[in-house]
């Protein structure tokens, strides 16, 4: 074959083609667990549903507020009835900020900020006892501040103590069974903030705080009999603080025998019960309830869900129920899917706060539990225990962005 031939040969098309190569997609971020870890601004389910609970949550708080304090607003402001609503309505804008706030800044950064935390709020509980600082109302020295703006300290340390206690054991999380690195450190921060949250006095939230640090300790793996321990202690300790601490003893007798002195220590729990007895169950109508004229003490704060089962019955009160048991439950999926121990922890220290202050609060209203005058989240008049919660309520939101 010549050299004109080979340059005039047509070439032949190649008999076999190139398989297509499969579309390499990128990789995406997993946790310890090999779960795919969703990048942050992810719209979860868990995070739709949080942040609707919570937004249905603040605005029956606002119709029930507005509700409830009609009366005692125009006794207080000459003749308004709108003025408990407008301050609840400012702290509820500023307790929003905080939210989008703590919803946009990544958990993580809230672990390098928990012993920091920590100390402002001991130290915000310490300005409690300076003369010419704390505000004593009703007996109880809770209140820092001036005029409208006023923050109860113990609110605070709730967060403050939730993250500082999820850092220390998601950091030692190796060693969750040594007692000595994990539970020893923790009830000592933890007898801090309590002991000083005693002092105002201000049993119901010691008693909520040591309950969500119990919780985190439940998860993070501390041994059974350990804890077992802890709760003989914390009963020992508050045992006495309830047989010979005054009021405390006064309301665990009217619990024991609402009847027993029924004009005055048994007076708020009667008149509790009777506000849901006229509700039956479909409510007397929103604004129609009688309670708030007078009759039941704190109508607008430890009291809204009674003020909620005389205007809204049986079936609204199941329905605040049913909102907090879906938070509930919606948090501790939050918490299992988590992509890290931090995440876990605050998580379920969140979840542990909302629920147990909830049911607290509305097993007082219906008289299964003492009072403990604790309020009731979200609903409940109380500008720094709404502004916190909804900073809490942020990062559960953030962590849920997470999460799969």
């Amino acid at each position: 074959m010549t050299a004109t031939e080979l340059r005039t040969r047509p070439r032949h098309r190649e008999t076999t083609t190139l398989r297509r190569l499969p579309e390499v997609r990128a990789l995406r971020p997993t946790d310890e667990q090999g779960r795919v870890r969703q990048p942050t601004g992810t719209r979860t389910r868990s995070f739709v549903f949080l942040f609707a609970i919570v937004g249905v949550l603040n605005v029956i708080g606002l119709i029930m507020i507005l509700s409830a304090s009609t009366v005692s607003s125009m006794v207080e402001n000459e003749g308004s009835p709108f003025g408990q609503f407008l301050r609840q309505s400012g702290w509820l804008l500023v307790g929003i900020l905080g939210m989008v706030v703590a919803l946009r800044i990544d958990y993580r950064q809230w672990q390098r900020l928990a012993r920091p935390a920590y100390l402002i709020a001991v130290g915000l509980l310490l300005l409690l006892f300076i003369p010419g600082m704390g505000r004593r109302v009703n007996g109880a020295r809770r209140w820092i501040g001036a005029g409208p703006v006023q923050i109860q300290p113990a609110e605070f340390a709730k967060l403050a103590l939730l993250l500082f206690v999820a850092d220390l054991l998601a950091r030692r999380s190796r060693h969750a069974g040594d007692t000595r690195l994990t539970l020893r450190p923790v009830l000592v921060v933890l007898g801090v903030v309590i002991g000083l949250v005693m002092l105002q006095p201000n049993f119901g939230t010691s008693l909520l705080i040591f309950f969500i640090v119990f919780a985190m300790l439940v998860v993070a793996g501390v041994p059974g009999k350990s804890l077992v321990l802890v709760v003989l202690l914390a009963l020992l300790v508050a045992a006495p603080m309830v047989a010979f601490g005054g009021y405390r003893t006064q309301r665990l007798m009217s619990f024991r025998d609402a009847w027993d002195d029924p004009l005055v220590t048994d007076y708020q729990n009667i008149q509790s019960q009777v506000a849901f007895s006229n509700g039956e169950i479909t409510g007397a109508g929103v604004g129609q309830g009688r309670a708030k004229y007078g009759f039941l003490p704190e109508a607008d704060t430890d009291f809204i869900y009674a003020v909620i089962g005389e205007e809204t019955g049986f079936l609204g009160a199941c329905v605040v129920i049913g909102l907090f048991l879906a938070l509930g439950a919606i948090a501790v999926k939050v918490a299992l899917n988590a992509p890290d121990r931090f995440g876990m922890l605050v998580a379920t220290g969140i979840a542990a706060w909302i629920l147990f202050q909830a049911f607290v609060n509305m097993g007082v209203t219906v008289g299964a539990l003492p009072n403990t005058g604790v309020p009731l989240p979200f609903v409940s008049v109380g500008g720094s225990a709404l502004l916190f919660t909804m900073i809490a309520s942020g990062i559960l939101l953030n962590i849920a962005r997470h999460t799969p």
